[in-house]
């Protein structure tokens, strides 16, 4: 009887040393998930400061300890393929203080981690606004500049565009200033570099005068998309922002669209709608969303919900920081079994009505794959980022896909989008990098020429690989 209790004591001390080391192994080596969470990682530590010092500390001591860093901002990569297992997560979020602004010259210097809507608080009493950033705010800068985004705008359409220089704390934890300039081979390679070459600390943006547009709305069939918007939204300087969508309803499949354009007008008036404001009806368009996720008849009453608004705010005004500030409220989704992912696929404009066609017929044929929503803005020709997307003028198809996150649903999700890509590739096209690392090798070589110069760069200035993430790892 003693022999047996004695042992229970010692089993349960053991069990509980054991339990105690497992917590403290999860505490300092925590699971962090992307917005996608379709990849877990399970990192190092998570480190991040409000000091340029700190930071500089933290590079010198992985270097030290030869520990891989990887970058996080909000964490939208949507597939956690810029992050790096058992590595060191650098949270930015805390670096994010505004520097300086120059009303005069239009610029603004501000630390790596502010949001663009915290950019739009402070510019917006100036009369200023946003060159360039995605149409939600939520994004730090600094994640913004390592996947290039690109928004509404239709004559400034890549951030690169807007960006006159970042200074940049490198592999060996010496800090450089980085423009066109002055270390300009950097610029393009860390501008659209998904955080391999170092982080950004602060960046000098230009930007331009806040405006008032007038919303005009209109209904068309696909195959009429590509020659009005050469004529009707490129060809007048009055158009500064354009939207459009394309209907994944079954009524009325890849065909019907509709269309948003921003023209200028009346500025004496802009002080009346200059106020920065937040979306205050979401419940309609999230439940309408919702069920939209369940079944045909859901996609067809949203296509009609959407259809109704766009008519709605025919004709009504808005300025241009709250065109830049959309919301994204009404699609945050909560599931244990599934996720919503993006993809977004180029094509150049005149290759627009037979790529549809195309994609049409493959999808048509895949009955499990729960497309919810298609975007269309515009790109011009853009090959400043050695990862540029845009080699040439070309339509950026915005793709919110429903889909599980099982290991069976990501691969069958999978096959679909490497479907997808290569009828993208087959009209000329490419695709975004930042999401989820479905594309082939080949794939990526195919869309993007100079991949392999990238990588050859990142082996020149990071030898060591400080920086990584799985991103690299898949296709380099």
């Amino acid at each position: 009887m003693f022999k047996n209790r004695y042992f229970a004591i010692i089993l349960y001390a053991v069990l509980l040393i054991c339990s105690f080391k497992l917590f403290q192994f999860q505490l300092s080596h925590p699971i962090v998930e992307d917005y996608g969470r379709l990849l877990p990682i399970k990192m190092m530590a998570v480190k991040s400061s409000d000091d340029e010092e700190n930071l500089r500390k933290i590079i010198e001591q992985a270097n030290i300890h030869d520990d891989p860093i990887s970058i996080a901002g909000m964490q939208h990569s949507q597939g956690g393929q810029t992050l790096y297992p058992n590595g060191i997560l650098l949270d930015m979020k805390n670096y994010n203080k505004i520097l300086a602004l120059d009303k005069e010259n239009k610029l603004i210097t501000v630390q790596s981690g502010v949001t663009w809507a915290a950019i739009q608080s402070y510019i917006n009493p100036y009369g200023l606004a946003l060159m360039v950033s995605q149409s939600q705010n939520i994004f730090t800068v600094g994640g913004s500049l390592s996947v290039n985004v690109h928004g509404r705008d239709i004559r400034n359409t890549s951030l690169i565009e807007s960006v006159a220089s970042f200074r940049l704390l490198n592999a060996e934890g010496n800090i450089i200033h980085v423009s066109r300039e002055e270390n300009s081979e950097l610029f393009r390679l860390v501008i659209g570099g998904y955080g391999l070459f170092g982080v950004i600390l602060d960046v000098t943006l230009q930007l331009t005068v806040d405006e008032l547009y007038q919303v005009q709305t209109k209904s068309l069939a696909y195959d009429e998309y590509s020659s009005y918007f050469a004529t009707n939204v490129l060809g007048k300087d009055t158009v500064k922002m354009h939207l459009a969508r394309i209907s994944v309803a079954p009524d009325n499949y890849l065909t019907d669209m509709y269309i948003t354009n921003y023209f200028t007008t009346d500025q004496s008036v802009l002080n009346k709608h200059s106020t920065l404001k937040r979306e205050s009806i979401i419940a309609v368009p999230k439940f309408f969303l919702g069920l939209s996720r369940i079944n045909d008849w859901g996609k067809n009453m949203f296509w009609k919900t959407q259809e109704t608004y766009n008519k709605k705010i025919d004709g009504s005004y808005i300025s241009r920081n709250n065109v830049m500030r959309s919301e994204s409220a009404f699609m945050e989704y909560d599931s244990t079994s599934k996720t919503e992912i993006l993809q977004e696929y180029f094509v150049p404009i005149d290759e627009f009505t037979n790529y549809i066609d195309d994609l049409r017929e493959m999808l048509q044929k895949e009955k499990d794959f729960n497309l919810l929503n298609i975007t269309i803005r515009y790109v011009n020709k853009n090959d400043e980022a050695i990862l540029s997307y845009a080699k040439e003028d070309m339509f950026a198809l915005v793709l919110l896909i429903n889909q599980g996150t099982s290991k069976d649903s990501i691969e069958e999700t999978g096959q679909v989008i490497r479907k997808m890509i290569d009828i993208t590739l087959a009209h000329d096209g490419s695709y975004y990098l930042p999401y989820y690392n479905y594309p082939t090798k080949e794939q990526l070589e195919e869309a993007y020429p100079r991949a392999e110069e990238f990588f050859e760069m990142k082996e020149k200035y990071d030898p060591n690989h400080r920086f990584m993430n799985l991103f690299y790892e898949e296709y380099h």
